[in-house]
């Protein structure tokens, strides 16, 4: 598995099509809450739908690596409490802000905002790696990137449109996810990438669910056929995605495959505006697509050339 994850052709590969698979999320879920007939303001509907899928996902993972290699899902003591931690803060607190906060803005403001997680992760990892300090290209790269976000915000008629719940939240939910590649990077040393997103999957979504199912309205969710369909889908994406994902960041450096997660707003945006009724792009949207690419590529692209350079 080593020999082939780390393959360049490979590498890209998987990354490109991680990124397009959580760029498709946007409008999956966006129509997915019209189907269901969820109202926005409904937080527990959001987080109760959010624990089925996930539940789904990490029960999908752990049966199939007990069918293939059940050896990968034994874990020790220590690293069950790592796994529930992880489980709380990359699932349960993750996408109780991204379900939400999607709700209340639009699948193309989504996908952009929640690419700042790029960001968060470079200035988290400042303070946690010595080698991997803030310097001039990386903070020419931040501001692009954030100026993207910024850029996003912008109505037709210039004023800043900026919600707590809507785009607040979708901004709290890439500060979640930058501090779970941390913890991914750093203390998931010795647990099989599968094993790792199936049990933090697993025990996030009981969490959610524990805690959503008693509050939640009869009448909250109406099932339909499509309704499930995007369900089941949505689980798959996130099994294959991030089971994907944490394979390439066991064995690569995360600086070297972060470069392909700006696929993931290009797809998302791209998305939402073809699926999503009453979106579409425009000169803000397409600009701040622009600079956040600009951003993620230029602090990515200066990284590998300076690590190249002191090899």
């Amino acid at each position: 598995m080593k020999k082939y994850l780390t393959t360049k052709w490979a590498v890209i590969t998987i990354a490109i099509f991680c990124s397009l698979l959580w760029g498709s999320a946007f409008p999956v879920l966006k129509v997915s809450y019209t189907e269901l007939q969820m109202v926005p303001e409904d937080t527990i509907a959001k987080i109760v739908f959010a624990g089925l899928r996930f539940l789904l996902a990490g029960l999908i993972l752990l049966v199939g690596l007990f069918i293939v290699n059940r050896k990968a899902l034994l874990v020790t003591k220590r690293q069950v409490l790592f796994l529930i931690l992880f489980g709380i803060i990359q699932t349960a607190i993750h996408y109780y802000f991204f379900y939400n906060g999607l709700a209340n803005t639009t699948g193309m403001k989504g996908a952009i905002l929640v690419s700042s997680g790029t960001f968060f992760t470079v200035i988290l990892a400042h303070f946690f790696y010595r080698n991997d300090r803030l310097n001039i290209p990386k903070m020419i790269g931040l501001i692009a990137g954030f100026a993207g976000i910024v850029v996003a915000n912008w109505g037709q008629s210039f004023q800043l449109g900026f919600e707590l719940k809507g785009e607040g939240f979708m901004i709290l939910a890439a500060l979640t996810g930058a501090v779970g590649t941390i913890m991914a990077k750093e203390l998931a040393v010795g647990i099989h990438p599968f094993a790792l997103t199936g049990w933090q999957l697993t025990f996030g979504s009981v969490l959610m669910l524990a805690f959503g199912l008693p509050q939640m309205k009869s009448d909250a969710m109406v099932f339909t056929s499509l309704g499930l369909g995007l369900l089941i889908y949505a689980a798959v994406l996130s099994a294959v995605a991030f089971a994907l994902w944490y394979s390439l960041l066991k064995y690569n450096k995360a600086g070297e495959i972060s470069i392909y997660k700006f696929v993931t707003p290009v797809a998302g945006t791209i998305l939402s505006a073809i699926f999503i009724p009453n979106e579409n792009l425009n000169s803000m949207i397409l600009g701040a697509l622009l600079l956040v690419a600009i951003g993620i590529v230029a602090i990515n692209y200066r990284k590998r050339h300076s690590a190249g350079n002191r090899s």
